[in-house]
């Protein structure tokens, strides 16, 4: 009998665990805006857990209204006079608090003259797919190992181009005129690793050995890049 009782418990315990883990791939809603101020949102308790959604606190749907679906000024120019010569401007669950769960975000890319870069980045959460308004990208991404192999394109006003999710990709304008391009994304939030910047400007810095024999350089070359990015 106590055998019967252990595996009864068992199973349940094991489909507690599928549960828990289990997700439906879309909203059970119309809409969750996210809010920050819990005091806003009505959190269900099943003891001694929290329902949380995405992360996010859900507003009552009754206190919603349109600014929680909308964002201004998409349609100015970012700032280019920076390093790289480029501006990514996001419009993800953080600019609009109605893409919670909704799965998909927005971005508007602009570019210097010749040389303008979005340099190479992956998004962990999000395939991309990037339409070009005004000038000429150089675009590409880098399938996974073994193959490694580079895809590019040149880009003109009107072309579309996708970018596989995790997969290394980049943009640059290799026109003498400004370029703009906007990017649907498959998540609202789908998050940026700028390669450069995560593997010589990490906080605190991987050991220069590490980047020495991971990347065959001398490691002073190793430590004057992790001085530039940091």
């Amino acid at each position: 009998m106590k055998g019967v009782h252990f595996h009864v418990a068992f199973v349940l315990l094991a489909l507690a665990f599928t549960f828990a883990s289990a997700f439906d791939p879309s909203p059970l809603q119309d809409f969750c805006v996210a809010i920050n101020n819990t005091n806003d949102s009505v959190v269900i308790f099943f003891f001694p857990y929290a329902v949380f959604v995405n992360g996010k606190f859900c507003k009552d749907p009754k206190l919603a209204s349109a600014n929680d679906f909308f964002f201004p000024g998409l349609n100015i120019p970012g700032n280019t006079s920076n390093q790289l010569g480029s501006k990514v401007t996001l419009v993800t669950v953080e600019q609009i608090l109605g893409l919670n769960t909704l799965g998909i975000s927005l971005a508007r890319l602009d570019f210097a003259p010749y040389g303008g870069l979005n340099p190479p980045h992956i998004h962990p959460r999000a395939t991309e797919i990037l339409v070009v308004l005004e000038g000429t990208l150089y675009v590409g991404f880098v399938t996974s190992n073994p193959d490694n192999r580079l895809i590019t394109k040149v880009l003109y006003p009107g072309d579309v181009f996708v970018f596989p999710i995790g997969l290394i990709h980049f943009q640059f304008n290799i026109g003498n005129t400004n370029a703009v391009a906007i990017s649907g994304l498959s998540s609202q939030n789908p998050g940026l690793i700028i390669i450069a910047d995560a593997v010589f400007g990490s906080n605190p810095p991987i050991n220069p050995d590490v980047l020495a024999k991971a990347f065959q350089l001398d490691k002073t070359v190793v430590t004057y890049l992790q001085s530039r990015f940091k």
